[in-house]
């Protein structure tokens, strides 16, 4: 029973779906995706000796999905940048994560419950990025049309090695394909279901996907980053199929190796090795201190 003045879902759903994305949710991804750079070892230090490095690191974790799909569908890496709009918005939310006055931005933004909020809207941005990704590559075939939905939603985690170079650091042994943090695996099934609704295979229209799928991933990402867990809820299901069809078990272990702050530009770390040197235990220390920084 419908209560008086309630929408139906088919008409909830059409209306989620046209919301605009600008400027209020892209302001959400900008806060988080920057305030994850700035959880990273080192990057604090890094505005200081190098703003311009450090500035285009925050874009990297901004705009980066958008630049790996470009690359994808052979066009020009910068085409994103053309929208001015939208890389001044970025670039405000870097000068005063990074500069402002007291730390005061970064303090409102990392107050757990605002946080909370802004994760939730970057969700929405994910999802929406997925759907029109694999949309744009429609015509390409089913496997384009995945990879670019992927990178979409995953591509600032994927292009992580490159990003890496640009703060100094190589560390291949942490690639996100060998160990995928959450919001890429949910990414890639993502991409897998609306390209099975794009190819008519999925009998569910394109809003009522996007809201589903937005819902799973703000109620996913909330509850990890209110509980600093790391994880998958993907787990159970990978731990039961991966033996039958591959012999192995891919994810027990997997919910040990996601990032120190567990979004995203979700990145994922490796196992440990059997003994530690001192360097990489000190590591360890400045990454729990930033997971307390939360």
């Amino acid at each position: 029973m419908e209560l008086p003045g309630a929408l139906p879902l088919g008409e909830l759903a059409a209306a989620f779906a046209t919301i605009p994305v600008f400027p209020l949710f892209d302001l959400a991804y900008y806060i988080v995706s920057v305030l994850y750079l700035k959880y990273e070892p080192g990057a604090v230090e890094m505005s200081r000796r190098s703003p311009f490095a450090s500035w285009l690191c925050a874009m990297l974790h901004c705009f980066g999905s958008y630049i790996l799909a470009d690359l994808l569908l052979g066009e020009s890496p910068l085409h994103y940048f053309s929208h001015h709009s939208s890389v001044v918005l970025a670039t405000a939310v870097w000068y005063l994560m990074f500069f402002c006055p007291m730390n005061l931005f970064y303090k409102c933004v990392s107050f757990l419950p605002m946080k909370l909020v802004f994760v939730a809207m970057k969700e929405v941005v994910r999802v929406r990025k997925i759907a029109a990704g694999v949309h744009h590559a429609h015509h390409h075939g089913c496997f384009v049309m995945m990879a670019t939905g992927w990178v979409k939603g995953s591509g600032v985690a994927l292009m992580s090695n490159f990003e890496q170079l640009l703060r100094g650091v190589w560390r291949p042994e942490t690639n996100e394909i060998l160990h995928m943090s959450f919001p890429t695996k949910a990414s890639l099934y993502g991409t897998f279901l609306f390209t099975l609704q794009q190819t008519h295979w999925l009998p569910i229209s394109e809003a009522n996907l996007i809201f589903f799928f937005t819902m799973f991933m703000i109620v996913c990402k909330v509850f990890m980053t209110a509980t600093h867990s790391h994880a998958s809820p993907f787990a159970p299901i990978e731990d039961f199929i991966c033996p039958v069809f591959f012999g192995s078990i891919a994810s027990g272990h997997a919910g040990h190796h996601h990032d120190h702050h567990g979004a995203s530009h979700d990145v994922s770390h490796p196992p440990p090795p059997p003994a530690k040197s001192k360097e990489e235990l000190n590591e360890g220390t400045r990454k729990r201190k930033a997971k307390k920084a939360e």
